[in-house]
C-alpha cells in the first residue's frame, strides 16, 4: 500500500512548506508539492485559514461508513475539482477489533485515523467526527437517536452542513427496510432532516450569533439503489433500472483511469478499502481488473432542489446542476423545489403541487411547467417574474391521476422552468393510491418512522419498508388491520384477508364505515398457523415470507396491498424436577422433553445432509428461579481459540448466543438478553469466555449476569475435534424484564469458523431470517411453567465513553486549519493561542492564552502517533504547561524533536460549558 506511483516526487521538503505554514505565503510554498503526499498533521498545518467550503458532504455513522463513495468522490475530485468531506457521528469504538485488544476511545482514535487515510486516496481531507456513542449492532434507529443525543446530534450536522457548505449531500439508506442498520438508519435521517433545516433560519437560530449562515444544499443522495445496474466501461449509458419506476439513480464508473495516481480509481477504492484494517477489511481480496466487469458507483436521488440532468450521461450527472453547472442550461445555483400536497394520489382526485424557484444569480423572467405521466390531468403553465438573486417565487398546480391509474404505482411529476433561453427540470415523486387502503399494524419502530417521512414530507422513503408481522407455529395470534382513508370525502366499506395454505384468519372480513377523510381506524382479526408441519423460519421454499393479501373496498373501488408473515418456530419447555448440575454432562433426567434442533442455516454456505459440518441439539429446562440449557454442538474443525482478555463479540469464531426476550414484546435487543459463549478461551481446555452482547447490559457475565454459569465439555479429541457439549444456568434475575411465560421470546445461534483469521463463515439457528440477530419479534417462542409477575423492565446499561475530538490530534489540527468546531459542537467565542513553545531534555514547556475558564488540552503529535500529552484546568489568560515527550533512541527518523522529514506539532483543543476551539504550532513556534 505504500505504492510510489500514488506520492510523485515533489520538489519542496515537507520542513521547507511547515515553515512556509507559519507565516502568509503559504500558496507560493505549496506550488510543486504533492498535497496527498503530507501527512494528516501537515496538511492541517499547511492549510489556508478561513473556514473551508466544501462541494460534497457524505453524513454517515462509522468510519468506513463512505467506503462504498470513494471511487467516485476521488475523480470527481480529480477531474471536476470536487473538494468532498466527511461527517461521521461516531469513531466507531463500539465495533470489532480485528488487529489488537483497544475498544472504546482507543479503538475509537485508531478508526479515526483509518478513515482519514482511506479517503485520503479520494483528496479527502476534512473528516467530522461528532463524538456520538458507538454502542454496538442495532436495527433500532430509534435506540440510536436516544443514545446519541437525538436533536442536539442534529444540531451539531446543521453547524457543519452550515459551516462548510456543501452543495450536495450523500448519506446513506434512511428507510426502515430490513437489516438496514440503525446507526446507519438514524445518520441518513439526520442527513435528510439536516438538508431540510440548514437553510431554515427558525432552526437553530444560535448558530447565526456564533457567524454561520442559513445554507440551502441543492441535492441529497443515498448510496447504493434498489433495482439491478450493468457494470462495465459504457455501462452508464444503459443506465439503471429501479425496483421504484420513480426513483432517480446515478452512477459514477469505478473504471475510470486516475491521471493522479497512475491506475484506475477501482484500484484506488480497492487500496481506500484495505485501510480499514481494524475491521477486517485489510484481508480484503483486490477488485476485479477486467473493464468488462468493474462495477459502478450507484447514487440514488432522495430530493433535489436544483435542475437534473439524464442520469446516464456520465460519471458526473449526480453533480451536475447542483455542483457543476449544466451546458447551455440554467445559472448553477438556481433551485426548482418541486413538493406535492401530499404523496399519495387517488384517480379523479386533484393534489396541490407546489413548485418554488430561486435565483441564484439575477434570473430573467420565464415560464414553469408541470409534466405528470400519460393519461394524468395538469393545470396548465405559470410565468415566473424576474427575480433578484436570492429571491423566490412559488406557483402551484393541480394534477390528477388518471382514472385506471395502477393503485400502488409510484410516478414522477417534474417541472421545467424556462428562462432566458436556457431551461432545467426537477421532479417529485407521487404514489397512485385507493381511496381506502389496508393493511397491517406496523412495529412500533416502523410507525415512528412513517410518522417522521410524513410529517417531513419524505413519504417516498416509506415505499420499499416491507409490512411485516410474526405468528408461532401452531398459535394464534391478535391481527390489528390499520385502514386509511386517502380521498376526499367519507368512505365506508368491508376488508378482507387472504391467507396462504396452512394458515387461518378469523374472520375472513370486516367492515368499515363513516371513515372520514385523510383518518383511519383498526380492524382486529386473528390470525393463525393450522399445519404444524409447515417448515418455519426461512427453510421454505419461500425463505420464510409467507404472503398475504389485505383487500379494502370504498365507494371509489378496491385496492390490494400484500404484507408478509413469518412462521417462527415454538417449544414447550417442561419444568425440571430437580435443578441439572452445571457440569457438561447431560444428566438422565436432568433435561425432560425433546431438544429443539439447531441447525437451520442463517449465513454462510448450505450445510445439510446426514453429515452438516455444523449442528446444534439444545435441551431446556427451568425451576422457579433460573432458566437451564445443555446444548450439543457438532463442529468439524475449531476456529481460533482467543486471549482470555479478549471476551468479546462473540461472532469472530466458535462460539453460542443464546437469546432471551422476556415477554415477546421487546421493540430492539436492548430490551433482551443475548448471551455469548466461547467454548474455550486461550487454550483447547481453557475456561469458556461468558458475556453479553448487543441487549440490556453488554459485557463481561461476571460483572453483567451475575450468577450465570457454564460448563464445557470437549468431545474426544483423540483422533478428530467433533465439537463440544455446553451446559448454561441463567437466572431469572439477569433478565431485563419479569417472564411472561405464554411468550418468551427466544433463540439459539451457533457461530461456526473454519479459519484462524477472527471470522466466521457460517452461522445456524432456531429462529432465521435476515436481520434476526437484532429483530426480537422474529426469534421463536417458548413457554414456561412459572407464575407471571407482570411487567417491570429494566432500562438499558449502555457504554458511557465516546471517543471526544477535543482528546483528538487529527480533530485538533483540522478543525485550527478548516475552522469548523471540534465535533460539531458551538465555537468559543474568544480564540485559543499558542503564545511559545519549546523542547529540553524531553521536556516540552507550552504557554498558552485561554479565552476563559475551562479543560485545556496539549499533544505532541508526530503524524501518526502522540509523543506526550498534558490536560489541565485553566482560568482565562496566560497557562504555562510542562510535560514530558518520547523521542525515537536514534534521534533520528519520524517523530525525532531535532529536525527529520516530519516535525512534531502541537495541537491544543478548550472546551468551556458554551464552546470548543482549537489551535496548533509546529514545535518552537506559536500559533
Amino acid at each position: 500500500m505504500n505504492d510510489p506511483q500514488l506520492h510523485p516526487p515533489h520538489s519542496l521538503s515537507r520542513r521547507t512548506v511547515l515553515k512556509a505554514g507559519g507565516g502568509l505565503g503559504l500558496a507560493a510554498a505549496m506550488t510543486g508539492l504533492d498535497w496527498a503526499s503530507l501527512t494528516p498533521a501537515e496538511q492541517a498545518l499547511a492549510a489556508p485559514g478561513g473556514a473551508v467550503k466544501l462541494n460534497v458532504l457524505f453524513i454517515g455513522a462509522h468510519p468506513d461508513d463512505e467506503a462504498s463513495t470513494l471511487a467516485a468522490l476521488g475523480q470527481w475530485n480529480e477531474y471536476h475539482g470536487m473538494k468532498a468531506g466527511v461527517i461521521t457521528v461516531t469513531r466507531g469504538e463500539g465495533g470489532g477489533n480485528a488487529v489488537g485488544l483497544e475498544e472504546g476511545p482507543p479503538l475509537g482514535m485508531l478508526r479515526e485515523a483509518e478513515e482519514r487515510t482511506a479517503v485520503g486516496y479520494a483528496g479527502i481531507e476534512n473528516i467530522f467526527n461528532l463524538d456520538g456513542l458507538d454502542f454496538y449492532y442495532t436495527a433500532s434507529a430509534p435506540l440510536s437517536y436516544s443514545v446519541w443525543g437525538g436533536e442536539a446530534v442534529l444540531n451539531r450536522i446543521v453547524r457543519v452542513v452550515r459551516a462548510t457548505r456543501p452543495d450536495v449531500i450523500i448519506t446513506m439508506n434512511p428507510s426502515a427496510v430490513e437489516g438496514n442498520h440503525g446507526n446507519h438508519q438514524q445518520a441518513a435521517m439526520f442527513a435528510v432532516e439536516a438538508y431540510e433545516a440548514a437553510g431554515d433560519p427558525k432552526r437553530f437560530p444560535e448558530h447565526f450569533a456564533e457567524g454561520f449562515s442559513t445554507w440551502t444544499p441543492r441535492r441529497l443522495l443515498r448510496t447504493g439503489a434498489n433495482g439491478s445496474g450493468p457494470a462495465g466501461e459504457g455501462s452508464l449509458a444503459t443506465g439503471y433500472t429501479p425496483t421504484v419506476a420513480s426513483d432517480v439513480v446515478f452512477g459514477c464508473w469505478n473504471g475510470t483511469f486516475s491521471e493522479r495516481n497512475g491506475k484506475r480509481w477501482s484500484q484506488m477504492l480497492d487500496m481506500s478499502r484495505w485501510a480499514y484494517v481494524s475491521q477486517g477489511w485489510g484481508s480484503f481480496a483486490p477488485g476485479t481488473t477486467d473493464p468488462t466487469k468493474i462495477a459502478n458507483t450507484w447514487f440514488t436521488v432522495i430530493h433535489s432542489r436544483g435542475p437534473v440532468v439524464d442520469p446516464k450521461s456520465g460519471n458526473d450527472a449526480a453533480l451536475r446542476g447542483a455542483a457543476l453547472a449544466i451546458s447551455g442550461g440554467l445559472p448553477l445555483g438556481t433551485l426548482i423545489d418541486v413538493r406535492p400536497g401530499h404523496f399519495e394520489a387517488v384517480p379523479t382526485q386533484a393534489v396541490p403541487v407546489s413548485v418554488t424557484v430561486t435565483a441564484a444569480s439575477k434570473l430573467a423572467g420565464g415560464q414553469l411547467t408541470l409534466k405528470a405521466p400519460a393519461g394524468w390531468t395538469v393545470s396548465g403553465p405559470v410565468s415566473v417574474p424576474a427575480l433578484k438573486q436570492g429571491a423566490s417565487h412559488t406557483a402551484t398546480f393541480q394534477v390528477t391521476a388518471a382514472a385506471n391509474a395502477t393503485v400502488g404505482t409510484q410516478v414522477r411529476v417534474e417541472a421545467t422552468l424556462t428562462s432566458g433561453g436556457a431551461s432545467g427540470t426537477s421532479f417529485a415523486q407521487m404514489r397512485v393510491a385507493g381511496a381506502v387502503e389496508a393493511s397491517v399494524k406496523p412495529l412500533p419502530e416502523i410507525q415512528e418512522f412513517r410518522n417522521w417521512t410524513a410529517a417531513l414530507g419524505f413519504k417516498h422513503l416509506d415505499v420499499l419498508v416491507p409490512e411485516l408481522f410474526a405468528v408461532g407455529q401452531g398459535r394464534t395470534r391478535d391481527l390489528e388491520i390499520v385502514v386509511e382513508n386517502f380521498s376526499n370525502q367519507s368512505q365506508s366499506g368491508d376488508v378482507a384477508i387472504t391467507m396462504p395454505s396452512g394458515f387461518a384468519i378469523t374472520p375472513r372480513s370486516l367492515p368499515y364505515s363513516g371513515l372520514a377523510a385523510g383518518k383511519t381506524t383498526s380492524l382486529a382479526f386473528k390470525a393463525s398457523n393450522t399445519d404444524t408441519s409447515i417448515p418455519t423460519a426461512n427453510r421454505p421454499a419461500n425463505k420464510g415470507s409467507w404472503p398475504v393479501g389485505v383487500h379494502a373496498t370504498s365507494s371509489l373501488g378496491s385496492a390490494d396491498r400484500n404484507v408478509t408473515m413469518n412462521l417462527v418456530p415454538t417449544h414447550a419447555v417442561q419444568k425440571a424436577a430437580v435443578a441439572p448440575v452445571i457440569n457438561g454432562v447431560r444428566g438422565a433426567d436432568e433435561y425432560p422433553g425433546e431438544p429443539i434442533l439447531v441447525d437451520t442455516i442463517w449465513d454462510g454456505s448450505p450445510m445439510g445432509g446426514t453429515n452438516p459440518t455444523i449442528s446444534c441439539k439444545t435441551w431446556i429446562t427451568h425451576d422457579d428461579a433460573n432458566l437451564y440449557l445443555f446444548l450439543q454442538v457438532k463442529d468439524d474443525i475449531r476456529g481460533t481459540i482467543l486471549p482470555k482478555e479478549d471476551n468479546k463479540r462473540q461472532r469472530r469464531t466458535d462460539s453460542v448466543e443464546i437469546y432471551v426476550d422476556p415477554r415477546g414484546t421487546a421493540g430492539n435487543t436492548a430490551q433482551t438478553f443475548i448471551g455469548g459463549i466461547f467454548p474455550s478461551m486461550d487454550s483447547m481446555t481453557g475456561a469458556p469466555g461468558v458475556g453479553r452482547d448487543r441487549d440490556n447490559w453488554q459485557g463481561e457475565a461476571h460483572i453483567t449476569a451475575p450468577g450465570m454459569q457454564v460448563a464445557v465439555v470437549m468431545a474426544d479429541t483423540t483422533e478428530a475435534y467433533t465439537g463440544y457439549d455446553m451446559e448454561v444456568k441463567i437466572p431469572f434475575s439477569v433478565l431485563p424484564d419479569n417472564l411472561d411465560p405464554q411468550h418468551v421470546g427466544f433463540n439459539v445461534v451457533v457461530n461456526d469458523s473454519d479459519t484462524q483469521n477472527k471470522a466466521a463463515q457460517n452461522r445456524v439457528g432456531w429462529s432465521t431470517f435476515p436481520g434476526m440477530r437484532a429483530d426480537p419479534w422474529r426469534w421463536g417462542i417458548i413457554t414456561l411453567d412459572v407464575a407471571d409477575k407482570g411487567a417491570k423492565p429494566k432500562a438499558p446499561t449502555l457504554p458511557d465513553t465516546a471517543a471526544r475530538s477535543v482528546e483528538s490530534p487529527q480533530s485538533i489540527l483540522q478543525s485550527a486549519a478548516d475552522q469548523v468546531p471540534l465535533g460539531g459542537f458551538a465555537p468559543a467565542k474568544h480564540d485559543l493561542k499558542i503564545l511559545s513553545s519549546s523542547i529540553s531534555g524531553g521536556s516540552v514547556r507550552v504557554a498558552l492564552q485561554t479565552p476563559r475558564a475551562g479543560t485545556a488540552r496539549v499533544y505532541l503529535w508526530d503524524g501518526s502517533k502522540v509523543l506526550g500529552s498534558k490536560v489541565v484546568k485553566v482560568s482565562s489568560g496566560r497557562t504555562d504547561i510542562t510535560f514530558l515527550a518520547v523521542t525515537n533512541a536514534t534521534g533520528k527518523g519520524k517523530g525525532d524533536l531535532n529536525g527529520s522529514p516530519t516535525a512534531p506539532v502541537l495541537a491544543a483543543s478548550f472546551e468551556a460549558a458554551d464552546g470548543v476551539t482549537a489551535t496548533r504550532a509546529l514545535l518552537g513556534g506559536r500559533s
